[in-house]
């Protein structure tokens, strides 16, 4: 099992003027430690699980993916996950090429159907009802598709968007991965199994996990997908681990391990992300033992 960073806050210790110097520490300590994933949310408003006010520090995500793509050579890097609404599919597939040129073949687009209704109608955001978001999430993974596909320069008519052309040059170094966040069972993994390359659920407990897999190698089986082709990755929060609860994080994946999750992705909550990095680090090790 492999370990993953996942950022959610920007109130730093020292203040605005310290965010950037700290992002940077953190690229350097995540690849230290071993990590292979990098990620920050999509959001421009703070959201009510960190704990934080909406006020609080906020960085738009794919601007922080570029600034972390100079701090860092190894790590795969993405936002979990992209809000369909925020950005023209057409754009996000430019967006994701060029940061994946820029880091060398790094990227990952992460995408879901977004849902914080807040930020959109206080930026002016459109937020339709949440079964047109999900046309929209599948629209945008067949324009993406269509773009990385360096022999299908050509129109897209769809419900929700369409493209008089496809054209992505250059292309991706490599196809970015796509992974779709969320457990919704007729059409979140539906949509993994059709056009995903990894799932990310929640690690709310083994079974509830392990039911949410059944569902999705029946959605594989529907489709005529390969469910073995699929990445399945997990967020651990429930309880969130500190370096104090190490040894007991570690633990508690041996369980999501034998269901055949392949890397759990953590997030600080503190002032330092670097140094709680830095103190989570031996956890790296202790997880490929697992499997």
């Amino acid at each position: 099992m492999e370990l993953g960073f996942h950022l959610p806050i920007f109130t730093i210790d020292g203040g605005t003027t310290a965010i950037a110097g700290e992002l940077a520490r953190v690229g350097v300590a995540a690849e230290a430690a071993g990590a292979t994933w990098l990620s920050f949310m999509d959001h421009y408003f703070q959201i009510a699980p960190t704990g934080l006010p909406a006020e609080a520090n906020m960085l738009e995500g794919y601007t922080t993916l570029g600034y972390l793509a100079a701090h860092t050579s190894t790590i795969e890097l993405g936002l979990l996950v992209t809000g369909v609404t925020y950005r023209h599919p057409g754009l996000l597939a430019k967006i994701v090429t060029t940061l994946d040129v820029l880091s060398g073949g790094r990227a990952a687009l992460g995408l879901g159907a977004a849902w914080f209704e807040r930020e959109h109608l206080g930026l002016g955001v459109p937020y339709p009802p949440i079964a047109e978001r999900f046309e929209r999430l599948e629209e945008a993974l067949q324009i993406c598709g269509q773009m990385w596909d360096p022999d299908n320069n050509g129109p897209f008519d769809g419900r929700h968007y369409q493209l008089a052309e496809t054209l992505c040059s250059p292309q991706p170094i490599h196809r970015p991965k796509i992974l779709i966040g969320g457990g919704g069972e007729r059409k979140t993994l539906r949509l993994v199994a059709q056009y995903g390359d990894a799932c990310n659920l929640f690690a709310s407990a083994p079974a509830d996990v392990e039911h949410k897999l059944d569902v999705l190698r029946k959605h594989c089986d529907t489709v005529g997908r390969d469910y073995r082709d699929i990445r399945i990755t997990i967020m651990a929060n429930n309880p969130r681990p500190t370096p104090a609860t190490r040894d007991e994080f570690v633990r508690a994946m041996a369980d999501y391990a034998k269901l055949g999750v392949h890397a759990v992705i953590i997030a600080p909550t503190t002032g330092a992300p670097a140094a709680w990095i830095d103190a989570m680090a031996p956890a790296v090790p202790q997880l490929a033992e697992l499997g």
